[in-house]
């Protein structure tokens, strides 16, 4: 069995990266840790999925009995279009934050002319 060396000016497998380059030091600079998504879509994405889950349960039970006398099937086709409803809804919001977004970027260029 062949013993390995090891040498102080060797460069060892957690010195070199992937392409072979000897791993940099540490730079003084400040690194990125702001969120990748602004905080206001994940809110309006948990709202979303919130009223995903509640509004066509609770369309399903709130109309069962009261509106359409224990047919499941009207009571069904009622929260399965309140489903559709939300997820349109959440759709136009996306739209409509992707334009703001669009208007904000082509002013601050506007901006800096």
């Amino acid at each position: 069995m062949a013993s390995r060396r090891i040498l102080s000016t060797e460069k060892g497998v957690l010195d070199v990266d992937q392409n072979g380059n000897a791993a940099s030091t540490p730079s003084n600079e400040k690194s990125d840790i702001s969120p990748a998504v602004p905080a206001s879509v994940i809110y309006k994405l948990l709202a979303a999925t919130l009223a995903m889950v509640i509004l066509p349960l609770g369309t399903y039970f709130a109309t069962v009995n009261t509106i359409f006398k224990g047919n499941a099937t009207f009571a069904g086709a009622t929260a399965a279009v309140m489903a559709n409803v939300v997820l349109i809804g959440y759709i136009i919001a996306a739209v409509k934050e992707d334009e703001s977004e669009r208007v904000d970027a082509d002013k601050k260029s506007k901006k800096s002319e």
